[in-house]
């Protein structure tokens, strides 16, 4: 009985810290579209988790570790929002339509503007290398670096 009590309270501890962490959802157009789920982890850290539609022709996920405001350099600004910027790593992977899949490193880097109300608003840099694959071939994707960039609208609670 004592068992079961400490692992109750154990969850419990856990999903109140978890909840307490500022999240947000939302999605990034550009090449394709994406839709995203961000989880802080304190103030400097946070954990991007996104499914993607690259070029409408394919289907991945990806994971990043992304760290905000790097080497304690805050965008200046003096108004009601705020301004962040962030950058990370992670991997990803996927399939794409016709038969044929990717799996690689995933980098990130970001500017945001953080509302005054729970919208966040970023133009983002998500380049995707690695492999790719297909029933009868193989290769390096290194277009990834070029077709990363986009706008993303996340409402945050």
């Amino acid at each position: 009985m004592k068992k079961l009590f400490a692992v109750a309270i154990l969850a419990l501890v856990s999903f109140a810290y978890v909840s307490a962490q500022p999240r947000a959802v939302g999605v990034n157009l550009g090449y394709g579209a994406s839709v995203s789920y961000q989880h802080n982890l304190g103030e400097a850290n946070m954990i991007d988790l996104a499914v993607e539609f690259p070029g409408f022709g394919a289907i991945g996920a990806t994971c990043t570790y992304d760290w905000i405001n790097p080497f304690n350099t805050q965008i200046p600004w003096d108004e009601k929002g705020e301004w962040n910027w962030s950058l990370g790593v992670g991997a990803g992977a996927g399939f794409g339509f016709t038969k044929w899949g990717y799996a690689g490193v995933v980098g990130h880097v970001g500017v945001a503007y953080d509302f005054w109300f729970p919208l966040e608003l970023s133009v983002d840099w998500r380049p995707n290398i690695g492999a790719y694959f297909g029933s009868d071939y193989a290769g390096f994707n290194g277009a990834g670096l070029y077709t990363g960039l986009n706008i993303g609208v996340r409402y945050k609670f």
